[in-house]
């Protein structure tokens, strides 16, 4: 059906949107058979954007014409078949590099255009699709890892996501949204799907309506982090189940034909729902939707951040799933092969993926448990990794992006090994690293959030270094970390985070995390540390 785009005579739109009204995005599909067979230089290079509506980024440098991709896996959920689809592509076309992203998503690099017509074959022949995983276009949406088999779940949400997914998959009624557009969809009662940061997100509720006890969904509207970050907030509203995709069309809805046009640092919904405020949202929305019952009960438990290490029962008698660590989400494609091969052995042969970066094996049998965690593969694949390898978390980083200004993925590994070698912590303690402001490693919600800059050393040459951020948490609906002056050389960061830690680990009262200690001692204690630090080394800093 087609759509009004009441936008399109407004004189102050950038210039994506004017492309976009060329052109929509979708319709690079259209094109990349052509410039498959042609090579990378038959490419314009005023179409290169457009290939982030098909999930492909032109890595760094862009004029090498390697691409990134990214696939959507919907709640984190491959079955033994798409598992060896992705790592077959990352095996024959990626250099063996096969990423996890904080969205569930799996990520490859080294990718050139010759290959893509092939890797979309592959891909589609298992129901996997990279359409809309970048791009102004509902990305990937978030989900429950272990949706269906969760015992701490309200409901089992697979198909309802499932439903979403496919509704906006290359439905050119929704390709054309002002920004990036994220989704969430869980009823982990552990808010496993991170859902505060979220464009919109639907939460596990229940609400007593004519005596009966209903379970459905509240809605979370406005989440979002890059430069300027802002919590979802809560619409009194209750979702049943079946009225979730009603009310996604309705949001993304209102999303495309009033979200900001003209400036693309403000075309996020966030922005819109900062300056209508929930209230006359709510007051839009039910002119889509009709009347709606105002909110239930969030029957939320503690926020889990997406860690489900170790064995667990699932809600099948006795069956097994079982959370294993990936440092920095980073795994080869041989890796990939093997944990298919081991779950196909052991179980049902599905991978699951956190957005914790990390991976479940779900459906073991407990008599096969112990088999299953012997082989070779979980010495370095763990159930129980060491604490700060086992909490850490990193984009990309200037390796492969073109936004990063500073390595991440290979530093932030590094860094938590050679602080689980220093010292031990009795809570874990989370640590984010980011390449630039856009926080695709979402350093706001850690305990520690490193955001790294370029900055002048004192022989005036341009130097990595990482700003630090502390006490973020979406426990009881979220706070964003807050930054500490001062700027840490890349060189000295291991010795800085030390330091750091062991005054965290002094002073801390037993059992206390890293969150409620900056709660009880505010920031300043930590910065008093950083500056003891900072002044102490100055003369070895470069800075």
């Amino acid at each position: 059906m087609a759509y009004t785009k009441h936008w399109s005579n407004n004189e102050k739109l950038n210039k994506t949107e004017l492309a976009k009204l060329e052109k929509d995005g979708l319709k690079i599909y259209e094109d990349i058979p052509h410039y498959a067979k042609n090579g990378f230089t038959s490419i314009p290079k005023d179409q290169w954007d457009l290939f982030k509506w098909a999930g492909l980024y032109l890595q760094k440098p862009k004029e090498a014409g390697y691409f990134m991709m990214r696939v959507n896996v919907p709640s984190g959920i491959l079955t033994k078949e798409q598992a060896k689809i992705l790592a077959g592509i990352a095996k024959d076309y990626g250099r063996g590099i096969f990423d996890i992203t904080t969205r569930q998503a799996i990520q490859f690099h080294w990718l050139t255009i010759e290959d893509i017509p092939d890797i979309f074959t592959r891909l589609e022949s298992v129901g996997l699709s990279s359409a809309g995983a970048c791009g102004d276009i509902t990305r990937n949406i978030v989900g429950n890892p272990i949706a269906g088999i969760d015992p701490n779940e309200l409901f089992n949400t697979r198909d309802i996501v499932k439903e979403v997914y496919e509704y906006f998959q290359f439905n050119e009624e929704f390709s054309n949204l002002p920004r990036k557009y994220k989704m969430s969809i869980s009823t982990n009662l552990h808010n496993a799907a991170n859902a505060e940061i979220n464009c919109v997100s639907f939460t596990p509720a229940e609400k007593n309506i004519d005596g009966e006890v209903k379970q459905g969904f509240h809605l979370k509207v406005g989440g979002g982090l890059s430069a300027k970050p802002f919590l979802a907030e809560t619409v009194d509203i209750f979702v049943e189940k079946e009225q979730v995709l009603q009310i996604a069309i309705a949001v993304t809805t209102i999303f495309r034909d009033y979200g900001y046009r003209d400036k693309r640092h403000r075309a996020r919904l966030k922005f819109l729902i900062a300056d209508w405020g929930v209230e006359k949202f709510k007051e839009k929305l039910e002119e889509y939707t009709g009347e709606l019952p105002s909110k239930g009960v969030e029957p939320v438990k503690k926020w889990n951040a997406g860690y489900f290490y170790g064995v667990h029962d699932q809600k099948q008698s006795g069956l097994k799933f079982i959370g294993f660590n990936v440092p920095v989400g980073r795994l080869t494609a041989d890796e990939v092969f093997e944990l298919v091969r081991i779950s196909d052995q052991y179980g049902q042969g599905e991978i699951r993926t956190c957005n914790s970066q990390n991976l479940i094996i779900p459906h073991i049998p407990e008599k096969h448990v112990e088999s299953l965690l012997a082989e070779p593969i979980f010495n370095r694949i763990t159930v129980n990794p060491n604490s700060f390898i086992g909490h850490s978390v990193s984009c990309t980083g200037i390796q492969f992006c073109n936004l990063a200004l500073v390595e991440t993925k290979e530093r932030m590994r590094q860094i938590a090994e050679e602080l689980d070698r220093r010292l031990t912590v009795d809570v874990p303690v989370r640590m984010h690293m980011i390449g630039c402001p856009n926080s695709c490693g979402q350093r706001q919600i850690a305990d520690i959030g490193l955001q790294g800059v370029m900055v002048r050393n004192k022989n005036k040459e341009m130097e990595e270094a990482y700003e630090v951020y502390v006490g973020g948490t979406l426990e009881s609906g979220g706070e964003f970390n807050k930054k500490l002056k001062g700027k840490v050389p890349a060189n000295f960061l291991t010795d800085t985070l030390e330091h750091l830690l062991h005054f965290f680990n002094k002073e801390k009262m037993s059992g206390e995390n890293f969150y409620t200690f900056v709660q009880r001692n505010g920031t300043q204690s930590l910065q008093d540390q950083l500056n003891i630090v900072l002044e102490n080394h100055k003369d070895g800093l470069s800075i």
